[in-house]
């Protein structure tokens, strides 16, 4: 397919506003690409690789504003389209008001070469692709000179509407409407195959291009064949906000898990006697976004390569811990996640470790489709060190796996939440044990645990002494709302507090303490604290008749007093509410 064809098909899709008739133009583009159809299928999406590969054209808006001014004439340099950009706002619309053809004949007086040059056009999408993949290769001493050179051959044989859309693909900015849903919808249209086999495909592929050439050439069989592979990523299937009461109300049971304060990774493993795309053997360590930083996190490989056994495609977080292995703020994890250089000076510094809580593929096993729970059993047991005991490890013996509780008890998953609380982490996650995993879903089946939506103003009227590293501090504080003269109590709180704040909190309270029997103590009404919670429940645990279920603390309210503090009155009425 000529680029030109390319580019005016582009202007016909993104002059439509009509979702369906974006579709049926992206089908009439699809159906007409011929062999280039993989190309123009990711050009349309405004990508020059696939969506797993994280190979990228490292150029900057500086270097094509060069290669497009120099493809202008002599009389235009960078500075001229970077103001032009300053007025008009978009590039593609500066590289379209310039015209190149004047210049065309000077291209082969570059690095470029002449296959650079042309007759005025003729420029294919092959020939864009094969360019920009080596410009995306180019690297070393005098590679952004050869960028440059690159780009200024291919615009030097485009006509303006040709160079609106290279501009735009060159700086990932192609925006005429076309999404991942669109080029789906497309596929399934054009070739004649069933969307939801066409979305299977996509995700475990990953790669837009491939699945519609198999879609063509192959047809629903060659669909159905496609697999995860192990060493290319797939999008992370991802959670939504929720609360327990909601979770419980849709599933006969939740899936519980902390959550964690870390950085998603997606983990392939092939061990070096497999059969598969490296005899040697390969681990590989990728972002949420796709992107391989294997390289800045030594300890994942290293985990791998002495846990694991058999092919496998896991998901889970890294973690920063400090040296008794407690988290870390992720800013730790940032510190390390990226590193390109100084590796091992950074792991010095910031250790991290894997925690995973999925698994996709075993052995040459795709698991998409299987419940969370068989899942989480598949990762146990690529986990567990087969050469121990199998019969004595439990969960929580096994390194790297992060737990997952089965319950609709609503007050175990309280005490789960503030589990994961104590030990430094964000709370919890609540899933469907019967889900299937989705790639790049963020659908009801996993839900983070939803921030608070409401607070009251409570009265501290008791406290317990914690226990362990804690056992000098208050950490557990009980809670009471005014009814008339009277203080009410309605929950304690222990979740959402520091070590730090807990100090504080206890020098703030002692000097209230009017009596203490065991590890309870009653205060003196004189603090309020600010409580966070998901819901109000009646109960006849506390002397209100209501309870704050899965209360928060927020902070302290220094600026009232208890006379000041919510009613019985006012959490009747948000009970209501």
């Amino acid at each position: 397919m000529e680029f030109a064809t390319f580019a005016d098909r582009a202007g016909t899709i993104e002059a439509e506003s009509a979702d369906l008739e974006i579709v049926a133009h992206v089908r009439e583009l699809l159906a007409g690409a011929g062999g280039d159809l993989e190309v123009v299928t990711r050009f349309a999406q405004g990508r020059v690789f696939a969506a797993w590969d994280s190979t990228t054209l490292d150029v900057g808006p500086s270097a094509c504003y060069e290669a497009i001014a120099r493809a202008a004439g002599t009389n235009v340099d960078a500075e001229d389209v970077e103001d032009k950009l300053a007025s008009v706002g978009e590039i593609g619309a500066v590289a379209a008001s310039y015209d190149f053809s004047g210049q065309r004949g000077l291209g082969a007086f570059t690095s470029a070469g002449d296959d650079q040059t042309g007759s005025g056009g003729d420029l294919s999408v092959r020939e864009v692709a094969d360019t920009l993949k080596a410009l995306a290769a180019a690297e070393g001493s005098g590679s952004q000179d050869r960028k440059v050179d690159l780009l200024f051959g291919l615009f030097n044989r485009c006509s303006s509407e040709e160079a609106r859309y290279l501009a735009r693909l060159v700086l990932s900015e192609m925006r005429i409407g076309v999404g991942e849903g669109t080029v789906r919808d497309a596929i399934a249209d054009a070739f004649v195959v069933p969307r939801d086999r066409v979305e299977r495909a996509l995700q475990v592929s990953n790669d837009y291009g491939n699945v519609a050439r198999i879609a063509r050439d192959d047809g629903l069989e060659g669909l159905d064949a496609m697999a995860l592979e192990v060493g290319r990523p797939v999008q992370a299937m991802l959670a939504q906000a929720g609360t327990v009461t909601d979770a419980l109300g849709e599933w006969d049971e939740a899936g519980v898990e902390w959550k964690y304060d870390g950085a998603r990774i997606q983990l392939h493993y092939e061990p070096a006697d497999a059969d598969g795309p490296s005899e040697s053997g390969e681990t590989r360590v990728f972002s949420r976004n796709m992107e391989d930083v294997t390289d800045a996190l030594p300890e994942v490989v290293e985990f791998a390569q002495e846990t694991l056994a058999v092919p496998a495609i896991l998901d889970g977080e890294v973690v920063a811990v400090d040296d008794d292995g407690t988290p870390l703020p992720f800013q730790a994890v940032l510190r390390r996640f990226r590193r390109k250089h100084d590796v091992a000076k950074a792991r010095e510094d910031v250790t991290v470790r894997p925690v995973f809580f999925d698994c996709l593929h075993v052995d040459g096993v795709d698991l998409l489709e299987e419940p969370l729970t068989t899942r989480h059993e598949r990762l146990r047991s690529v986990l567990v060190d087969w050469e121990a005991d199998t019969d004595r490890i439990g969960d929580d013996e096994i390194e790297g796996l992060s737990l997952l509780w089965e319950t609709a008890d609503p007050d175990e998953i309280e005490s789960i939440d503030a589990e994961a609380l104590e030990a430094g982490h964000e709370g919890i996650m609540l899933k469907d044990p019967e889900s299937m995993y989705t790639p790049g879903r963020r659908g009801k089946n996993w839900r983070k645990r939803k921030p608070d939506v409401e607070t009251l103003d409570c009265v501290v009227t008791g406290a317990e002494w914690g226990e362990g590293r804690r056992a000098t501090f208050l950490g557990t504080f009980e809670l009471s709302v005014r009814a008339g003269d009277a203080l009410e109590t309605v929950g304690k709180v222990a979740t959402g507090i520091t070590d730090e704040k807990l100090a504080e909190l206890t020098d703030l309270l002692d000097p209230h303490i009017v009596a203490e029997e065991g590890q309870e103590v009653d205060l003196e009404p004189a603090v309020v604290f600010e409580v966070g919670y998901e819901e109000i429940q009646t109960s006849p645990t506390y002397s209100s008749g209501y309870a704050l279920r899965f209360p928060r603390f927020v902070g302290v309210r220094p600026d009232k007093d208890p006379g000041d503090a919510d009613t019985l009155e006012q959490l009747e009425r948000l009970r209501k509410q």
